[in-house]
Order: C-alpha cells, then sequence, then structure tokens
C-alpha cells in the first residue's frame, strides 16, 4: 500500500462469487492507491475476512431462510436481499460515519464513498439520506449491462420458438436463439428490478466496469450517452491482484502438481462457474466428449453442478476408469492459477465473465457451452466478435464436444483462434499499462473518489 491518503472507501458487494471477486480486486487496487477499505456485506455468502488482513470487514443480518437462499430464481433472491438489508445496511453505515466524525487526528480516516453492486438498488435513498457520495460496480462487460434494461421489452417482442442465427438489434452481439434462452429463465421480478437497477445507476457519482475500451469498443461510447454518468473501465486488473483469495468454495490445489506432469498447452480445462446448473445426462455428454477427444483435461465439477446429485455418481464407473486414464476431476479449482498454467490449450467455459476475462488475460482459447443470463452475450463476444473461441451452440453431444476439442487444438481453425488470442492478450495487457486506456481510466476514477 501507498501511503494513507485519510480517505476510507466503503464497499458493498452483492452475495455471489461472481460479484465478490471483482469487489475485492477493486478493494485491493484502490488500497494500493492509498485508500482504508472497509467491505459491509451479507451473512449469507460472506467473504473470508481472514483472506483479507488489511481490510475490515462488518457483517450485516440479511433475513433470508435456508430455502430462499438455495433458490434458482437470482432475480428473486436479490429482490429479497433488497428488502431485507436496506434497514441493517443503513445502520451500519450510519455508525460507521459516526465513528469517523469522531476519531482523533491522528487516526482519521474521512469516508470518501460508497462502491456498492449496481444489484443493489435500494442505496439512492440511504446515501442521500447521509450525504454520502455512491459509485456503482458493475460485474457484467459494458454491452450486456447497457442493454440488458430492455429485456422485459425484448420478452413481449420475440417468439418463444425461435431458433434463428438472426442479429438481435436492440442487443448486439445476440442472435434471436440466445435471446430465447436467456429469457426462458422463471424472473417474474425482472421488470421492477431492472427499472431500479437503472434509476439506482443513472443517479449515482459514476459507473465502475472491470473492463477495458479494447474489449468494449462500440458499447462504451452508447453507454456513456445513454446512462449519462462517469463511466471508469478501469481494466481486468486481476494479473496485478489474484481473486483466488475471495473463493466462496474450498479449492483442490492438487490440480497444479498433475498439470505439471502435463505437455505444454494440452490440456483442456473446463468449468462452469459457481451458478450453473446440468443433468445428470448432460455431464455424461460432456465427460465422453472428453475422454473420445484423446486430450487430457481437467474438469471442475462443483458440488451442486448437476441437479439432484451430490457429485459425479451420475457418470458410470466404466467412463469414470477411462476418464481417470486421462484427466482429473475436482470439485473447485483455483482457476487463475489453472489458466496461468504452462499445460493449459484451451478452456471450454460457461462463459462467465470473469472466466471470460481470465482466459483472455491469460491468452487461453475458448469453447463457449453459455447456460444463463449475461453468458449468452459474452459467448458471442468470444466466437463472433473477437474471434478467439469456438461456439457449441448449446449442443451437448459427445460428438460436437470431442470434435470442437480436436478443431481447436489440431485444426486450421484452432491455429488461427490461437494468433487471434495472443494479439488480443498483448492488446488487453497494455491497457492496463501506464498510459494504456484502462490505466487511464483508474487515474481518473482515483481522482474522483478523493475529490469527495
Amino acid at each position: 500500500m501507498e501511503k494513507s491518503n485519510g480517505l476510507q472507501v466503503i464497499l458493498f458487494p452483492l452475495p455471489i462469487q461472481g460479484c465478490i471477486n471483482p469487489m475485492l480486486q477493486l478493494a485491493k487496487i484502490l488500497h494500493s492507491r492509498g485508500f482504508s477499505i472497509t467491505v459491509i456485506h451479507t451473512r449469507f455468502n460472506a467473504p473470508k475476512a481472514s483472506s483479507h488482513p488489511l481490510f475490515t470487514f462488518l457483517e450485516i443480518p440479511d433475513g433470508l431462510s435456508e430455502t430462499e437462499t438455495r433458490t434458482d430464481d437470482k432475480t428473486f433472491l436479490f429482490t429479497l436481499l433488497n428488502r431485507r438489508c436496506e434497514t441493517p445496511f443503513r445502520d451500519c453505515l450510519a455508525k460507521l460515519l459516526v465513528s469517523s466524525d469522531s476519531e482523533t487526528e491522528e487516526k482519521k480516516q474521512r469516508i470518501s464513498c460508497l462502491i456498492h453492486d449496481s444489484g443493489w438498488t435500494f442505496t439512492p435513498s440511504v446515501t442521500k439520506s447521509l450525504k454520502l457520495p455512491r459509485l456503482v460496480l458493475s460485474t457484467y462487460t459494458v454491452s450486456f449491462f447497457l442493454h440488458h434494461f430492455a429485456l422485459p421489452k425484448l420478452r413481449r417482442e420475440v417468439s418463444q420458438d425461435s431458433e434463428q442465427d438472426d442479429l438481435v438489434q436492440d442487443f448486439p452481439p445476440l442472435r434471436e436463439k440466445d435471446l430465447v434462452r436467456l429469457l426462458e429463465e422463471k424472473r417474474e421480478y425482472l421488470e421492477p428490478y431492472l427499472h431500479m437497477m437503472l434509476e439506482a445507476t443513472k443517479s449515482s457519482s459514476g459507473i465502475i466496469f472491470m473492463s477495458c475500451e479494447e474489449l468494449n469498443q462500440d458499447s462504451l461510447p452508447k453507454a456513456r450517452e445513454d446512462l449519462k454518468v462517469p463511466i471508469f473501465a478501469i481494466g481486468p486488473s486481476y494479473s496485478n491482484f489474484p481473486a483466488s483469495s475471495g473463493s466462496l468454495f474450498t479449492q483442490d490445489e492438487t490440480c497444479i502438481p498433475w498439470l505439471d506432469k502435463q505437455e505444454d498447452k494440452s490440456v483442456i480445462y473446463v468449468s462452469f462457474g459457481s451458478l450453473v446448473t446440468m443433468t445428470g445426462a448432460e455431464l455424461i455428454e460432456i465427460a465422453y466428449g472428453l475422454r473420445n477427444s484423446g486430450q487430457p483435461f481437467l474438469l471442475a465439477v462443483r458440488v451442486g453442478l448437476v441437479k439432484g446429485t451430490e457429485w459425479i455418481e451420475v457418470i458410470p464407473e466404466e467412463l469414470k476408469a477411462k476418464l481417470d486414464e486421462k484427466g482429473k476431476i475436482v470439485k473447485w479449482a483455483p482457476q487463475q492459477e489453472v489458466l496461468k498454467h504452462r499445460a493449459i490449450g484451451g478452456f471450454l467455459t460457461h462463459n462467465g465473465w470473469n472466466s471470460v476475462v481470465e482466459s483472455v488475460c491469460e491468452g487461453v482459447p475458448m469453447i463457449c457451452l453459455p447456460f444463463i443470463w449475461d453468458q449468452f452475450l459474452n459467448a458471442r463476444l468470444v466466437s463472433d466478435v473477437w474471434r478467439v473461441g469456438l461456439h457449441l451452440e448449446h449442443r451437448i453431444e459427445r460428438n460436437e464436444i470431442e470434435s470442437s476439442i480436436r478443431s481447436l487444438f489440431f485444426g486450421n481453425e484452432g491455429e488461427a483462434i490461437r494468433e487471434r488470442m495472443k494479439l488480443l492478450k498483448e492488446k488487453v495487457g497494455r491497457s492496463v499499462k501506464e498510459n494504456g486506456s484502462a490505466y487511464r481510466s483508474l487515474e481518473r476514477l482515483v481522482d474522483q473518489i478523493s475529490s469527495f
């Protein structure tokens, strides 16, 4: 940490893995610039405070029952959290402001602002009453964040049986068939929730994206025009500040010595993030595709990934024995360490934004298999816009998986993809270096926070 600048920033992440990691990365970045950090968090999915001894963690009650925390309808979950957390959050923040004012001069750390996840929508009234400036962190790519406010309108217009490859004009680069899958999810709370999120963003002092101009060339100018607040695309800075310490899952470190024994760029890494669920039949098809490809593989099967099972018991014993000959199956992998490893040659991914950014930063080409929400758009960016991956088009069949792995590792198309990925990695890498687009954006953000 640079010398303390006497300013404190309050951070408030949404309690899911894909939102906690970027918020803690942002905390590390700001701490390195002299800010002291206090993280207010819910009891549900509380981050591990012991992994971040330099930050202060304050837990608030969220009132969620165990049944509510297990719901598949994330919009319902976030709506509940916003209802239940407003009063405890207000009380916690008010106490912090009072104690900050009463500190002695030597210990004084003036609270500069609140930075909260875009999923918290009750914050405008709280911060207004306490006269505290407020910034928003979006864990989506700019394009998805900007266009997903149109989803209620698109739901009314789209044909539910569309399998069209046509671009959705109001939501590029999504295809019509992606939109149908995205809208399949049960989201009766979606319209009011998105409306409140948009209002909370537009009334903020700015929005932060863990991305850069190089990954959002088309959408950033439009976002500035539509949202009319300062936008800080501060870059995928995770390479300087690893997120592994923010993991809510126990990481199986045994996969690293296993990777050490594999040849360079020979292994396909397979992971579907912290929220996706699939059927047992789908996991079996993926397992056969991996086995039949002949490539060594590292497969992460999160507990809860396969509906109605404990772990991987759905895979027949005979297939399991064959899988063990070529690959390794773990419950959760230290993903950043894995993607950095010289043995990794490809990533079969659900295309969560954090995973996409980490893959780009490490120059690992992708095979796209999106399941929910922003993953469909992220997959189109990877396969259609940047052209640094192949798209399975939701065909979870062993032959398709085998053939995509072979194409990526041995085909001419795979070679072209690897070359484009190498160039994209270099462009994104330059953005966070001195005078790069993300570096300059971070400087502006630090100036903005310091000016409050």
